[in-house]
């Protein structure tokens, strides 16, 4: 199946369990020809751009994404300037917006927010984030970078580290790389382990995986390390987060004691997980990760728009 044939136009990008191992590739086979082009294939076409909470790099990639294909882009940043904030209903909120747009994308707090949006609306929704849940873009990129690294997408030994709870990021991720044929290193305190439900996926599929708080004591064996940041803001205790913060540290004395043929990802923003040594460390790619953003969410709105390249 290629882009050719598979159709993704109106279709809602909420959950990356709503996709088959076909439909994911079709994304990055799109993307390849996104990576330079800058025509104004999606000119006279609107995004609603709702974000409930912060954002820089989904943000702004989606909103360049968009104006550099021709199209325009209007919303809010800040859920205070919304009619949420007289208490409108999400729900409500969904309906008059889609009125002004061709797509919605949204970013919100709750879990379930996006799902429940695209059940408002006959509008594509994109889900850019919805409390500890999904983040269906995010993980696309993540793909992207590794086909561009590693150059396949099977028969990989991945590691992920850090808040494993909380990581809406790790849990697209790891919910999608159960298409594929690897083996999964889950390296985490023990309050901030993966949910029991993601392993049970894991599971089902058949994947090889194992649970760790110690990541040199894999780490010979990993192809990729794919860091994450203990997230604050998630925590519903703060001393909770005071144990914790600071449970893993990455930097270049460390990694260079594995060698220069893993990669390292992170989604960001970073606090102080990755050292900034490791800035220009041959396998570093999170910054190559916020490039490939804009490329990944270009083909994502002209697939879910009707206007593939492929």
């Amino acid at each position: 199946m290629t882009t050719e044939t598979l159709s993704l136009v109106g279709r809602d990008l909420i959950s990356m369990r709503d996709f088959t191992r076909d439909e994911l590739l079709a994304f990055l086979d799109e993307a390849r020809a996104f990576e330079d082009f800058r025509e104004p294939i999606l000119l006279g076409l609107v995004l609603g751009s709702l974000f409930f909470e912060p954002s820089t790099r989904t943000n702004l990639s989606f909103s360049g994404a968009m104006q550099r294909l021709g199209g325009s882009v209007l919303g809010f940043a800040d859920s205070k300037v919304s009619s949420t904030a007289k208490g409108e209903s999400l729900a409500d909120t969904i309906r008059a917006v889609e009125n002004y747009c061709d797509i919605i994308l949204l970013r919100h707090p709750l879990e379930g927010a996006a799902r429940l949006a695209a059940e408002s609306t006959g509008l594509p929704v994109i889900n850019a984030g919805d409390g500890t849940n999904q983040h269906p873009t995010q993980t696309l990129l993540d793909l992207y970078t590794i086909q561009q690294r590693r150059g396949r997408l099977d028969n990989l030994k991945i590691a992920f580290i850090g808040d494993l709870k909380y990581s809406r990021t790790v849990h697209s991720l790891i919910d999608t790389l159960a298409h594929f044929d690897n083996e999964l290193f889950l390296i985490s305190p023990p309050t901030l382990r993966i949910p029991a439900e993601f392993l049970e996926e894991l599971d089902a599929r058949g994947t090889v995986y194992s649970e760790d708080e110690d990541f040199f004591a894999v780490a010979k064996d990993v192809d990729i390390l794919y860091t994450t940041r203990i997230q604050q803001e998630r925590f519903p205790d703060p001393v909770e987060y005071e144990k914790v913060k600071n449970a893993y540290r990455i930097d270049r004395e460390g990694l260079q004691k594995i060698g220069d043929e893993i990669t390292l990802m992170h989604p960001l923003p970073r606090v102080n997980e990755i050292a900034t040594d490791l800035d220009d460390y041959p396998g570093s790619a999170y910054f190559e990760q916020v490039r490939n953003g804009v490329t990944i969410r270009k083909a994502v709105l002209s697939m879910l728009l009707g206007k593939p390249r492929v």
